[in-house]
């Protein structure tokens, strides 16, 4: 999961996303540099602002992937402004290769696959519309839970009554610089293994 922290372009702030919220619905609470945003209506845990960062943390421009150090740190910083919940994330890769293992037409959508992919800890079933995906390849998905670069959060579904735990991604999808404007899932090759991280 991915901080960022940016002193030139938004000042001395930390900022930690952790779930899409509704504007409509969406506020605030203080407690002393922590902000914590949340949803009025499910008092869901949206994300975090630590102001005054640098007095807490040494932290250069730009996104910092949150570790098991980064996240006990912050914490610290939670329970000095009294802030009355902790920071609890799922630090597991969210981003990794899968190995579409079987692909079936989909019984309701002429256009949608529906996958069979091992992501090496389990198996997955994937709804996916693109046009090149086939058994026997090695992909990156995101699991549920992950945030896109788009930051459209993954989440578990259905598409046209089938469950999907995932997407299957493309190099546009995943904000790859001189990404290919057709469509299509980005198809890896090389040494990989269903399950391994994928750094982007």
């Amino acid at each position: 999961m991915a901080i960022y922290y940016n002193s030139v372009g938004i000042g001395d702030v930390l900022l930690i996303p952790l779930k899409q919220g509704n504007r409509e619905t969406t506020d605030f609470r203080k407690y002393g540099d922590v902000i914590e945003i949340y949803d009025t209506e499910s008092e869901q845990i949206n994300g975090y602002n630590i102001f005054n960062s640098s007095t807490y943390l040494e932290l250069t421009n730009g996104k910092h992937e949150l570790t098991e150090e980064l996240q006990a740190e912050i914490n610290q910083i939670f329970v000095k402004n009294e802030a009355p919940n902790l920071l609890d994330v799922d630090l597991s890769p969210k981003f990794v290769v899968g190995y579409v293992k079987s692909k079936a037409k989909h019984e309701n959508a002429d256009k949608l696959s529906v996958c069979q992919v091992d992501l090496g800890d389990e198996t997955v079933q994937i709804v996916c519309g693109a046009p090149n995906v086939d058994a026997g390849q090695h992909v990156v998905v995101a699991k549920v839970g992950a945030i896109m670069p788009s930051g459209l959060e993954i989440k578990a579904a259905k598409l046209r009554d089938v469950d999907s735990f995932g997407m299957i991604c493309s190099q546009k999808e995943l904000g790859l610089p001189n990404a290919p404007e057709e469509r299509g899932i980005y198809v890896l090759t090389g040494d990989v293994e269903a399950g391994q991280p994928f750094n982007f």
